[in-house]
């Protein structure tokens, strides 16, 4: 089978991570210019990476998205934010952070497209993934372009966490077949 085919069927979402154990630089610079070679609208490659690796920081964006969520109405994120073991990153040792740039044509839809590359790249390096949602409280919040240095006329997107596994690699769940309507 083809090795890209081959990677995105067996690419996971990893939640669990090797704590002791930080992905090379090497790596790293794979799986960040991977991302550079995602298809943009007008090729205008609007995109910025800020990548953490500082553990005080990630702890300090953990607690921040936490305190949010634990005011939530809804019943999940609140029960999430009070708990004191839970990590929105799952303590995975590098989070990257996507920032897109303001008026470009389709900053947002760019950028998902570059997360998906470093993603699969990530995992054919044998480096697990997940895009972390459940950062948006800090996202979002007044001051997280300052303390990542998102530079001036970039909007701060999405968030994904990279580290080695820890646990074993989970099979693919079934796949919906009925998706697909031809139209010849």
């Amino acid at each position: 089978m083809n090795d890209v085919i081959k990677t995105i069927r067996e690419r996971r979402s990893v939640r669990a991570y090797d704590t002791a154990q930080q992905i090379s630089d090497g790596d790293l610079s794979l799986i960040l210019e991977a991302g550079t070679y995602a298809p943009t609208a007008h090729n205008e490659q609007p995109w910025y990476f800020t990548v953490v690796q500082n553990k005080e920081l990630l702890e300090k964006i953990n607690l921040k998205a936490n305190a949010v969520m634990a005011k939530s109405d809804n019943e999940w994120l609140h029960s999430l934010g009070t708990n004191p073991d839970f990590r929105a990153t799952y303590s995975a040792p590098t989070v990257v952070f996507i920032s897109g740039r303001d008026g470009a044509m389709a900053a947002q839809t760019d950028c998902a497209l570059a997360i998906m590359n470093m993603m699969n790249a990530a995992w054919s390096l044998g480096i697990g993934s997940v895009f972390v949602g459940l950062l948006w409280p800090y996202i979002s919040s007044a001051d997280a372009p300052a303390e990542l240095q998102i530079p001036e006329g970039f909007k701060l997107f999405h968030a994904i966490a990279f580290g080695y596994p820890a646990g074993p690699k989970l099979p693919a769940p079934p796949r919906k077949t009925d998706v697909v309507t031809y139209i010849r």
